[in-house]
């Protein structure tokens, strides 16, 4: 029989993943909604670390960090793609990416950036999102908004690679 003590143990000896979790917002021409952190190069989509120590989903992150970052407090939709990227100093990372729809204008008037973490924001079409995302999150949002067009299931990845 198995102590509580034992099961800890065993716990805590399990190799430790990230787990993170975004939203993919669009307009109405398809262009994609990035922002600009502060706190290192280059651009991301709104989102961030599941704080799981609470008990929060993936969606439910998704939507907190969305909220916190851009001022938008929206139900997202499906779940678009799933990403597991191998950790180069650091564990692997789990990444969501949700639907957060289209937004209309008065929407994009609404956004209200956390200054603490992001710069800015801006809209990005498809064709010039590996400019400003590249590796696995270029790859990840390009996959998605394949299962976006085609009407398909989520996506499953790894580094922003199908697998299936």
């Amino acid at each position: 029989m198995t102590t509580s003590s034992d099961f800890a143990s065993y716990i805590a000896s399990l190799p430790r993943v990230l787990a993170g979790a975004a939203a993919l917002f669009r307009d109405g021409e398809g262009r994609v909604l990035l922002v600009e952190p502060n706190y290192r190069e280059g651009w991301a989509l709104p989102g961030g670390t599941i704080e799981s120590d609470d008990g929060e989903t993936p969606r439910q992150g998704a939507r907190r960090e969305t909220a916190e970052e851009i001022g938008l407090d929206r139900e997202l939709g499906r779940l678009l793609a799933v990403d597991w990227v191998h950790g180069t100093g650091r564990p692997p990372l789990v990444a969501y990416l949700y639907d957060g729809g289209v937004l209309d204008e008065d929407e994009f008037k609404a956004i209200r950036l956390q200054e603490e973490e992001l710069l800015s924001w801006r809209l990005v079409p498809r064709k010039e999102l590996p400019e400003y995302l590249p590796g696995a999150l270029g790859r990840r949002v390009l996959a998605a908004l394949d299962v976006l067009a085609d009407g398909s299931g989520t996506a499953e990845l790894e580094n922003g690679h199908r697998v299936s």
